[in-house]
């Protein structure tokens, strides 16, 4: 789904990702975690070529249109500017699938509708993306990368805001996603979510990848610690795995 080999973006002279290995298979849902700061946001847009960067991602080298057929990117601005229908909105992710001028067919109207049901947004086709609240501008944004329909989707931040209950439900919708064979490649704080509904994490320090592999593995007392500064409580129970942040550490 996507290869990185020693991807590298430079600040100046400051590498800002550092030299980031790791390759994507099918059917994974893996949360890119680390504290503020670490370069999961600008590692997201070099592997699609959004920005310059040295080392190589399988998709980057990729021309424009066929980078759009293979994956999906909810950015992290969540500002809608245009004062269209939720449905309009989300048809935008057909665009890649379609030819200059070309109306939407009917795969591509399933494809719109499945997306918005797997958001919970089936009521709100007709109204206008400028109208809703900032929570449920980013589902719908992210109802517009779902429409895409790509092998690979990339989402950066897109449970901020929401309320609980649209969290796991946006978490659940790439379990679903990675149960038919796609991928997701989710950056997220929220620890707890992560070690629940991710494959696989990914954590960044600094630039650098400093752990990768299944949750119960990477969220040791010692990461936790010295990466995040904070103690937690980790158990796995017949309902998945219970991370509870317990403390801030000296």
């Amino acid at each position: 789904m996507l290869r990185l080999s020693n991807l590298t973006v430079l600040r100046g002279e400051c590498p800002v990702v550092d030299s980031v290995s790791f390759d994507i298979d099918q059917g994974e849902v893996i949360g890119l975690i680390g504290p503020n700061g670490a370069g999961k946001t600008t590692l997201m847009r070099a592997a699609l070529g959004l920005i310059k960067h040295s080392g190589t991602s399988s998709i980057s080298s990729r021309p424009h249109k066929e980078r759009g057929k293979l994956a999906a990117f909810m950015p992290q601005s969540r500002e809608i500017a245009w004062p269209v229908p939720v449905e309009t909105l989300v048809t935008l992710g057909r665009l890649p699938h379609l030819s200059l001028g070309a109306a939407p067919s009917e795969t591509d109207r399933a494809a719109v509708s499945a997306a918005l049901d797997a958001l919970d947004l089936g009521g709100y086709r007709n109204r206008l993306s400028t109208e809703l609240s900032g929570g449920e501008q980013a589902r719908v944004l992210l109802a517009r990368a779902l429409a895409q329909d790509t092998p690979l989707v990339i989402a950066d931040e897109p449970i901020a805001g929401l309320d609980p209950a649209h969290q796991i439900a946006t978490m659940n919708a790439f379990e679903n996603m990675a149960a038919e064979g796609r991928s997701v490649l989710v950056s997220i704080h929220d620890l707890g979510l992560a070690a629940r509904h991710c494959t696989r994490l990914i954590v960044m320090d600094r630039g650098k990848l400093i752990a990768d592999g299944a949750p119960l593995d990477v969220l040791t007392p010692d990461l936790l610690r010295d990466t995040f500064g904070i103690t937690a409580f980790l158990t796995e129970t017949a309902d998945g795995l219970i991370f509870l942040p317990l403390q801030v550490t000296a």
